[in-house]
């Protein structure tokens, strides 16, 4: 209608002039209409091409978010593939480029991505921690007993301590070092007897059972460190998050103080106790009640946890819900869980040791002195170093020892499946294979011997291995691993060597039960020694002490104290951080964020 009156008020103009003919009129009406049809479009396609442009820059930043997530993808598929990361790792999609750093953190890494796609900048951090099962991801981890290094002894690799490194002239950490508060020996509460117990709580199994709930008070004013269950499974339920958390009218509350892991490949279908580390040593007060929370992320009837129970406990009662939801009595009521909790600690140091190379390898601990530290150093005090504390952190917290002894229970069952020699077992310059077997004496190699393991071999007595004698695994394991265990103590001496399948990624792990030095029956002897040139695949002694001595030395060792001296050395291989032993659970990384930063 708009355009019609248009040419009627021109045909007007033109019959009031008489100058113009009809056809002129019409020609020149026709030129109007095309002149304001394209006025008209030119003011449409202005904001067409702004949100055209704007468009267009969304979907470069969509694909530079997408180029950087591939970018975090890549660092862990390799992290879990045991292939080798570079500094600044780089992938490229259609020219454009997204560029990852890998730094380590306490029980695990950060992988920071920044990727660029035709100028639009898209950055993401993912944190990783140790996955489930046998992960080993550091060349060293102790326990409370600590780590000590004298006369040019080293290890290659990160080491992680939950108490002190103290080390002397020409020692040497060549990756990060972590000294964490350690976990005190003894428990402020405690609800684990009898064995076994007269009930059980079944959790994980339906919507209403899904997580499981124990309040508790404590005796005084101190940092949580750990809290542990009495537990089996049923199925393969996964990892849960372990949660403290304050009191709601009788009920869990939605106010997480700390949070820790229950490690589902350290749960067995047997009873036995399992440990979740907390990862803020945050401060309980007495007389407060708290709520001791596992809080499963799904439920399954075939999946399932089942922890011990009684009526028995005090200060608290067990119940079962969802956290962040509804929760419900027992059945039957009035029921509590089989637990403990630890409080306090004594504070770790680092002292006379260098950490790192180049530029790499932090130093993370309360206190850190006389030593030199060439990549970052958190601390809260410390003297005689080579750069001041960054107290932007605060203290590491201790980190679980990578196997439970429900898996040791396990590898033992698996060992007495192929039979029982009763008695000591000698092998002597000859060759001779073992295994699955228990033996219920002593193992012992001598002059050159050679032991194919073909099956865990459980050994209750001493291990004594020494005069250029072999363990090696046998060929068929192909890249799985296998294992000796050891409850008695073992000695390794004079050029003794361990060996895997003969495939990339095969081990053989030593696995000692022993918490010597502590009971009086070692005469203060240690679980394990090496000395002499020995050299051993995987070194583990959770319960004791391991020295190493004169040029020995290991691809990984954990053991509640380790020491470590003349000249021996500890070689970390990546692949330690993914063992798949013949029986028994596997390790890896699990992903603990995700998210866009800046």
């Amino acid at each position: 209608m708009k355009y019609k009156n248009l040419q009627n008020n021109i045909a007007d103009r033109v019959r009031r002039g008489g100058q113009k003919t009809k056809g002129q009129v019409m020609i020149t009406a026709i030129f109007f209409f095309v002149l304001i049809s394209i006025t008209i479009l030119l003011g449409l396609a202005g904001p067409v091409i702004r949100q055209s442009g704007i468009v267009s820059d969304l979907i470069r930043s969509r694909d530079s978010y997408f180029l950087a997530e591939a970018g975090v993808e890549d660092v862990v598929y390799r992290l879990k593939n045991k292939l080798p990361i570079v500094s600044g790792q780089e992938v490229f999609i259609n020219g454009f480029s997204a560029r990852s750093t890998v730094t380590d953190s306490p029980g695990g890494k950060v992988i920071t991505t920044e990727a660029n796609w035709s100028g639009n900048v898209r950055k993401i951090e993912t944190k990783l921690n140790a996955g489930i099962g046998v992960a080993f991801n550091y060349g060293v981890q102790v326990g409370n007993g600590g780590l000590e290094l004298e006369n040019n002894a080293g290890i290659i690799g990160n080491v992680y301590s939950n108490g002190s490194i103290e080390g002397s002239s020409g020692v040497f950490i060549t990756g990060s070092a972590f000294a964490a508060d350690s976990i005190p020996l003894t428990t402020d509460q405690s609800n684990l007897a009898p064995i076994p117990p007269p009930n059980w709580i079944n959790f994980r199994n339906t919507s209403s059972s899904q997580d499981v709930a124990q309040s508790f008070q404590v005796s005084s004013s101190s940092p949580i460190k750990q809290a542990q269950f009495y537990i089996k499974k049923t199925g393969n339920p996964s990892n849960a998050t372990v949660r403290i958390t304050t009191d709601n009218s009788g009920s869990p509350s939605n106010n997480t103080i700390t949070t820790g892991t229950l490690i589902a490949s350290q749960v067995t279908g047997s009873y036995s106790l399992v440990n979740a580390v907390f990862s803020d040593n945050e401060i309980l007060s007495p007389s407060i009640d708290y709520w001791l929370v596992i809080d499963s992320s799904s439920q399954s009837s075939n999946n399932f946890y089942t922890v011990g129970a009684n009526d028995s406990y005090t200060s608290g009662v067990a119940k079962v819900g969802k956290y962040n939801g509804t929760w419900s009595s027992t059945n039957p009521s009035g029921l509590d869980a089989y637990f403990s909790i630890s409080l306090g600690g004594v504070t770790a140091t680092i002292d006379s040791v260098t950490v790192g190379t180049e530029g790499v390898g932090d130093a993370w601990a309360d206190t850190v002195t006389n030593s030199t530290i060439r990549g970052n150093l958190y601390c809260q005090t410390g003297s005689g170093n080579n750069k001041a504390c960054d107290t932007s952190q605060s203290n590491p917290t201790p980190q679980p020892f990578p196997i439970s002894d429900g898996n040791i229970a396990q590898w033992k069952d698996d060992a007495v499946s192929g039979g029982t020699i009763n008695g000591s077992v000698s092998v002597v310059a000859t060759s001779t294979s073992l295994g699955p077997v228990k033996i219920t004496g002593d193992l012992s190699l001598d002059n050159g011997a050679i032991l194919v393991v073909t099956g865990t071999i459980w050994v209750q007595g001493q291990f004594i291995i020494t005069n250029n004698s072999e363990v090696n695994l046998f060929s068929g394991f192909g890249t799985d691993s296998g294992l000796i265990i050891v409850d008695g103590k073992t000695d390794i001496s004079n050029n003794v060597q361990f060996n895997g399948s003969g495939e990339t990624g095969s081990y053989l792990m030593l696995l000692s039960t022993s918490d010597c030095p502590l009971s009086v029956s070692c005469s203060g002897s240690r679980a394990v020694t090496l000395g002499n040139n020995a050299g051993a695949v995987i070194i583990n002694a959770q319960k004791g002490s391991v020295r190493f001595s004169n040029n020995s030395g290991a691809k990984e060792a954990v053991a509640n104290k380790l020491e470590l001296e003349n000249n021996a050395t500890i070689t970390y291989e990546s692949g330690l951080a993914d063992v798949n032993f013949s029986s028994g659970p596997s390790g890896g990384w699990d992903i603990i964020s995700w998210k866009e930063i800046e």
